[in-house]
């Protein structure tokens, strides 16, 4: 794995890329897995999906849910992998069932990442300053591990403080000064995690907007893009920009354009979806704007 720069062929030279999407699979709700595979092969790619559990449905406001933790499906399934001679353009991961499962994926990198392969880590841990109910000390710190092998992470505002240790904040009320020390700060602490790339997520900017900061920890530039808020709570928006993001940067859209497309149709989607009387709980209906990911 080429650790220190991006890989080449996120620049589009190939014209078909495969990854591996190391995931959840929440059979209800539009999250994860059920997000990731339709909107990354609109966008030209072929998913590979690596399911780290089964869920009836997320955990996002729903109860009594059906749970099954499938480490050992995982390392059967990558050792199926080995044998079939798969390589992978990216490796992309979210969320996490076990402590257990963060050694398979350090092992899954090393063994099918080829010398251009991209490693996309989502830190799929928490949202609003808390971490979900499944996450333990000892995951919450093998997912930094993870970050550290990483080009690129993805974290959300939660995830970006529980990584650094900053405290999380409300930034809805900081002023425009004190958001840029926030996430300045933020941003210093997140290149110690060894990702080259970063992208913070859920940045509240007033009540109204919604920020998107992208940091090269190479060279220490940050910029920030701004989108209207939609004043709805849909899970799984998280996992939508970040596939979205990766399959932009796949088809050799750059850093910028890809953090400001995936910002732009993530909260175009969450519009159109608004105007359906479904419940958030369900998810964005995303699925009547796939088309617009195939668009080049």
């Amino acid at each position: 794995m080429n650790k220190n720069n991006i890989p080449a062929s996120i620049d589009g030279v190939s014209p078909l890329k495969k990854v591996a999407a190391i995931h959840d699979l929440s059979c209800f709700g539009r999250c994860a897995l059920t997000v990731i595979c339709p909107a990354l092969s609109a966008m030209g790619t072929q998913v590979v999906p690596l399911p780290t559990c089964l869920l009836s449905s997320h955990t996002g406001g729903f109860t009594d849910m059906y749970f099954r933790d499938l480490t050992d499906a995982m390392v059967e399934t990558a050792d199926h992998f080995d044998r079939l001679d798969l390589r992978f353009d990216a490796i992309y991961t979210g969320f996490l069932g076990s402590a257990e499962q963060i050694a398979l994926v350090k092992r899954f990198v090393e063994k099918f990442a080829q010398k251009d392969t991209l490693v996309f880590i989502d830190p799929v841990m928490g949202d609003g300053g808390e971490l979900y109910s499944t996450y333990t000390k000892e995951l919450m710190n093998g997912m930094s591990e993870l970050c550290h092998n990483a080009h690129i992470i993805t974290p959300n505002l939660t995830e970006a403080c529980f990584l650094t240790g900053v405290e999380y904040k409300n930034t809805a009320s900081m002023s425009e000064n004190e958001l840029d020390s926030y996430i300045g700060l933020l941003a210093k602490k997140l290149a110690d995690t060894g990702a080259q790339k970063t992208v913070i997520t859920g940045i509240h900017k007033g009540e109204d907007t919604l920020r998107v900061c992208g940091i090269d920890n190479v060279t220490g530039r940050l910029f920030g893009y701004d989108v209207d808020r939609i004043h709805k709570n849909y899970p799984g928006t998280g996992d939508l920009f970040a596939c979205v993001l990766l399959g932009s940067l796949l088809r050799g859209d750059g850093f910028e354009r890809s953090i400001k497309f995936a910002a732009d149709y993530t909260r175009d989607v969450m519009e159109y979806s608004s105007r359906f009387p479904t419940p958030e709980r369900e998810g964005v209906a995303f699925e009547g704007m796939l088309g617009r990911l195939c668009e080049k």
